[in-house]
């Protein structure tokens, strides 16, 4: 494995790096959760860079400047409304990671820090969510030298918790 996966526990709008992922809506509008932190830490320009841009389907990924943020951009990707896993869900979620990582990729960064994708409002259970984060990831790491870090930033206990058992 090229990069190093590692997990921190706290806020990703604190994390120093080059790039932090927010959990974002399609419409790249400020929300609830870590999206709503990411807009709120980065300042309003992060909203109006945003509205320009205008979409991002599940799947996807975008990359904005980071603003007041410590981290230099923003990659934003939608995660799939769970609905039982019957409705291409992992695949999807794989796609926001990898996507991510081919973004951080162009833009030369070294480091990259992800929340964990659609595990809020839109319900994708946890554990099976991190399986898709740290197998995606580390099938990238295990083919790209960029980025060299990839940190899983876990809000929680119970979430740190499944990070460090899937990673050992």
């Amino acid at each position: 494995m090229r990069a190093t996966l590692e997990i921190v526990e706290g806020d990703i709008t604190d994390i120093a790096i080059d790039v932090i992922v927010n959990a974002a809506n399609e419409r790249l509008m400020p929300g609830a959760g870590v999206c709503g932190a990411i807009h709120h830490a980065a300042g309003p320009r992060l909203a109006e860079v945003c509205a320009a841009i205008g979409h991002c389907p599940p799947g996807e990924a975008r990359i904005t400047p980071g603003f007041d943020l410590p981290a230099r951009h923003v990659i934003h990707t939608v995660g799939p409304v769970w609905h039982g896993g019957t409705r291409g869900e992992p695949i999807l979620l794989a796609a926001c990671y990898r996507n991510s990582l081919v973004l951080a990729r162009e833009a030369g960064c070294r480091g990259i820090a992800f929340p964990a994708i659609a595990t809020g409002i839109f319900g994708y259970p946890p554990e099976a969510a991190a399986r898709v984060a740290v197998t995606t990831c580390r099938a990238e790491a295990n083919a790209h030298a960029l980025p060299s870090r990839i940190v899983f930033v876990c809000f929680g206990r119970e979430m740190t918790g499944i990070y460090r058992k899937l990673l050992g």
